[in-house]
């Protein structure tokens, strides 16, 4: 099968995020300029570069008491910051809940009966029990072309692990199983971690 994307796929359901799996889950927590956190999970997310740290993610269509974009987004635009916070496989269905296209007042952590600590580096929450926060000051916001899709690119300021996350000098994704996401509605866990050298790498 080929097609091409803009005279449509013929398929029940679109095939590209299926194609384009797995993907990290950027779990975004912000703070708008009056105080109210917010907390959503991003699929459209990665670390683009190691010096200085550097991450991504983007957001898609809107919500009905925003003009344009999400929350997310909106908050980033007042404040400038924002953090990441990794989703292990105990924070599964806390990270669904806050997916809900909530009202703009509604506090997610609340919702979600998660934890709250405040970052170091930012005037932003994160999620207490996430393994690994990374907190991150906005770089740029870039238009993506179509209707409210909008890219965030952040440099890390603050990383914060888990303690009991660190092995042997390492951190273990064993220790908490990392989620991704596929297709559809389709999630999977990442518990069968192994190494596998580069060419001429010992």
């Amino acid at each position: 099968m080929f097609y091409r994307p803009a005279d449509g796929h013929g398929l029940p359901h679109n095939p590209f995020n299926a194609i384009v799996s797995p993907r990290p889950i950027g779990w975004i927590s912000t703070r708008d300029a009056e105080g109210h956190d917010n907390l959503a999970p991003y699929s459209f997310f990665n670390a683009v570069a190691y010096v200085p740290p550097q991450v991504m993610f983007a957001s898609t269509g809107a919500k009905p008491d925003r003009p344009a974009n999400k929350d997310s987004v909106a908050n980033i635009r007042e404040t400038g910051v924002f953090c990441v916070n990794v989703v292990s496989k105990a924070l599964l269905m806390a990270m669904n809940t806050s997916s809900g296209a909530w009202d703009r007042e509604v506090d997610e952590f609340s919702l979600a009966a998660l934890e709250r600590g405040e970052c170091d580096t930012i005037a932003c929450s994160y999620v207490r029990d996430a393994p690994a926060t990374l907190e991150c000051r906005m770089t740029q916001i870039v238009e993506l072309g179509g209707k409210d899709n909008t890219m965030v690119i952040g440099e890390v300021t603050g990383i914060r692990l888990h303690d009991d996350c660190l092995v042997d000098g390492r951190f273990a994704y064993e220790t908490f199983t990392p989620v991704g996401r596929l297709g559809y509605r389709d999630y999977a866990y990442v518990d069968d971690p192994f190494q596998l050298a580069r060419p001429g790498e010992r």
